[in-house]
């Protein structure tokens, strides 16, 4: 799955948001992740992207912070098998998401995290109280999610998130931030439309043809390459079409099954010889 998720608004007029773009498998595995912050502030911006990506049985993680002019790179590499149970930005979203959805907490919520400075540290969920939040003049029901992100350079981190029966993000703020991310505007719900199936005429399709067209060059040109390079292709055909058609036998799969088996390497009677020379 493609989860991707961004924010981006003004704090006193700075320019600020988030953006997060993560490849899942259905278990909640993070196959590969980028995600983004910013601040703009006047002549002291902060720029911040990690990203992580499974390969050879390790999660490798490149971490690029922009202060100013100051740029600092972190990377740094685990095997899966200790991050067994990683939850990440992406992937908290979502199963906060399936959370609300169901409208049930399990118990013991507690996952694999990395903090900031990309050590292993543990996260762990808990449920709200149920609350009515007020979204484009509606007052609605919505369900509660707590987060709360251990660090090993400081004091662990909450966020708060509510979501509405459809899994709709209505709020989300940091505790103790005086920033909070609200929901203005209830979602427009999508009607059903019953799209028909148009037959595919890939002839008429411009781009198609013209694809069909660069591969059936590619493809002859392989081919001619690869005659060439055997010459003894041809002969071993021209003499096989010769003697079909002086024949002309009534089962032409037998005759060529005949016709080629001494060219097999195991055929028995070259197994029979070579036993007879041994």
């Amino acid at each position: 799955m493609m989860l991707h998720a961004q924010s981006h608004g003004a704090i006193d007029d700075c320019p600020c948001g988030t953006a997060v773009t993560a490849y899942l498998t259905t278990d909640l595995e993070v196959l590969e992740e980028d995600h983004h912050e910013y601040v703009k502030l006047e002549g002291h911006s902060v720029d911040k992207r990690c990203h992580m990506v499974q390969r050879d049985g390790l999660m490798v993680i490149h971490k690029v912070t922009t202060v100013g002019e100051e740029v600092t790179e972190e990377s740094m590499s685990y095997p899966m098998s200790v991050l067994r149970g990683l939850v990440t930005e992406g992937s908290s979203l979502l199963l906060m998401r399936l959370i609300a959805l169901r409208r049930k907490m399990p118990e013991n919520m507690t996952f694999v995290s990395l903090d900031p400075g990309l050590h292993i540290i543990n996260t762990s969920f808990r449920e709200l109280d149920q609350r009515q939040l007020e979204v484009g003049g509606e007052l609605l029901d919505v369900f509660g999610v707590e987060r709360i992100i251990q660090s090993m350079e400081g004091s662990p981190s909450t966020w708060q998130c509510y979501f509405l029966d459809d899994g709709h993000l209505v709020t989300r703020v940091q505790v103790g931030s005086p920033v909070t991310m609200r929901l203005l505007e209830l979602p427009s719900k999508a009607e059903k439309v019953d799209f028909k199936k148009i037959p595919l005429v890939w002839e008429e399709d411009m781009q198609m043809r013209s694809k069909f067209l660069d591969r059936k060059e590619e493809l002859k040109a392989d081919h001619s390459s690869y005659l060439r390079q055997h010459p003894e292709i041809r002969a071993l055909i021209s003499d096989f079409l010769q003697l079909l058609l002086l024949r002309k036998p009534d089962d032409v799969f037998l005759f060529a099954r005949e016709y080629f088996t001494p060219f097999a390497s195991n055929h028995p009677a070259d197994a029979d010889q070579e036993a007879q020379s041994l």
